[in-house]
């Protein structure tokens, strides 16, 4: 009961920190949405991207190893976060060199509207935040870590709101706000926990280092992967059906990344328990009632999302962004897929197992880039987005498949087969504003109902296993808190 009542207690704390600060950006999505134009936010779209395609290269991808390392280094910590420390700031002096390439690239594509220069200092500002936040994440500061994310989203709306709408900066201004905002987080968690303490050159040694990159370099190209995954789909959309669709799926994807917002939540709190919390008897046990548990609240979420896709697209996005609302059902179920393959790739960081992550990822990437370039000419932006859903549920695959030999966990296959095929049905009606026509006797269409009863079924289909694991800790809290009163 310890280890799901420690994973619960996180998840609590991680999900106050992630909702709060994500939940404002979503308010001013609108106010995005009418400042930027489509092109503008297709540029400033590609910049961002490229910015997190580049931050592992240039940083070895030494903020996974730092994680999963500090986790459990007992006297180490230290020489972890300054050997570190010092591969950032290395790649940092790297990155700002390559500016005149960044440069001659764009000049040839277009992709960062002549403004390549942001994309570095976009590296350059991430990496430091993700060690920093990392590092005091892996101390077991859960409070602080999720702290830092409201005050980062706080400051990047505070600089979106003076480079936007009082400067209009444009894409400048809004690359810059997240930048500023990444340096001042760092700033403030160096001078708040002390890091400069942490930083020792003397700790700076190869035997750490050459530990960090065996586990750090294999998930350089998984990122990649995912990244160059993402920035393709985008490029073969703006190449086959032009900015102004562009812009419109990247919008899209926005919605489905509420879906996102419980998995990277669960995750950060899962990552520690799974690594800390369970013998290897337990393991497997553990595993398995985490998952069942987990998977149910992706389903009852995608359930919700695609159900009111429309209503979350009127009130997030501009009214010259509405039409964006029929990408999103789709993209809501590769987004399911694509949490589960991160829940099994947890396996992966437990073990250790960087190199099989990397394969997995790659394999997810060959497909999803393969299918999108066969499928584009003739379905377009239809083409990309069953592309994505076919590559997230093959990672979710392999990964279940081989995962299982690290970690003996039950997927519940029977269950998990029938949730998908209720919410790709519920996607596709949504899609289709299937059945048509109205109630007899009113003006409300036939599809709404029919959406709210896939919504009530999964609820009701998936809510008792999740009870189950969340009930018997919530008695125990109250039985010692009924022992307290009677002392």
């Amino acid at each position: 009961m310890g280890k799901v009542k420690k994973l619960l207690s996180n998840t609590v704390i991680f999900a106050a920190g992630t909702f709060a600060s994500k939940l404002l950006v979503y308010f001013l999505m609108p106010l995005y949405t009418s400042i930027l134009t489509k092109p503008e936010s297709s540029v400033a779209d590609f910049i961002q991207q490229t910015g997190n395609l580049l931050m592992p290269l240039f940083a070895l991808g030494i903020c996974d190893g730092l994680l999963r390392f500090a986790m459990d280094a007992g006297e180490r910590k230290r020489g972890i976060f300054s050997t570190s420390v010092a591969v950032i700031a290395a790649g940092s002096v790297l990155v700002l060199c390559a500016i005149p390439l960044l440069d001659a690239a764009d000049g040839r594509t277009g992709m960062f509207g002549g403004q390549a220069w942001l994309v570095a200092v976009f590296v350059v500002a991430a990496n430091f935040q993700m060690a920093a936040s990392y590092y005091v994440r892996s101390l077991g500061h859960t409070a602080v870590y999720a702290a830092q994310g409201i005050i980062n989203t706080a400051l990047t709306i505070i600089f979106n709101l003076i480079f936007l709408v009082r400067l209009d900066m444009g894409v400048t201004g809004f690359i810059l706000a997240v930048t500023f905002a990444n340096a001042a987080v760092t700033l403030i968690l160096v001078f708040w926990m002390r890091l400069w303490r942490d930083f020792d050159p003397r700790l700076i040694s190869r035997g750490t280092l050459s530990e960090l990159l065996k586990y750090s370099i294999p998930l350089i190209p998984t990122t990649v992967m995912w990244t160059v995954t993402s920035l393709t789909d985008r490029y073969i959309v703006r190449v086959f059906a032009g900015d102004y669709v562009n812009g419109l799926f990247v919008w899209a994807y926005k919605i489905p990344t509420l879906l996102t917002l419980i998995t990277t939540v669960f995750i950060e709190a899962w990552q520690l328990s799974a690594v800390t919390d369970a013998t290897e008897e337990e393991k497997g046990p553990f595993f398995t009632k985490v998952f069942r548990s987990y998977s149910g609240l992706i389903f009852m979420t995608a359930s919700v999302l695609i159900a009111t896709s429309q209503i979350f697209t009127r009130l997030l996005l501009a009214d010259s962004y509405y039409l964006a609302w029929i990408f999103i059902p789709v993209l809501i179920v590769a987004t399911v897929f694509s949490a589960f393959a991160t829940f099994a790739g947890t396996v992966y960081m437990v073990r250790k197992k960087s190199v099989a992550a990397f394969l997995t990822a790659f394999a997810g990437a060959a497909i999803n880039i393969g299918l999108s370039l066969l499928l584009a000419p003739s379905l377009k932006i239809w083409g990309v987005a069953g592309a994505t859903v076919v590559s997230y549920v093959a990672v979710f695959a392999i990964r279940a498949a081989t995962a299982r030999k690290y970690v003996n966990f039950s997927l519940g296959i029977p269950r998990m087969a029938v949730n998908g095929i209720a919410v790709a049905a519920q996607a596709v009606l949504m899609t289709l504003q299937l059945p048509s026509g109205l109630i007899p006797g009113t003006s409300i269409p036939l599809w709404i109902p029919v959406q709210a009863v896939f919504v009530v079924v999964l609820f009701v289909y998936n809510g008792r296993p999740m009870l189950e694991g969340i009930i018997p800790v919530i008695r125990e809290r109250l039985g010692r808190a009924g022992g307290k009163k009677e002392e």
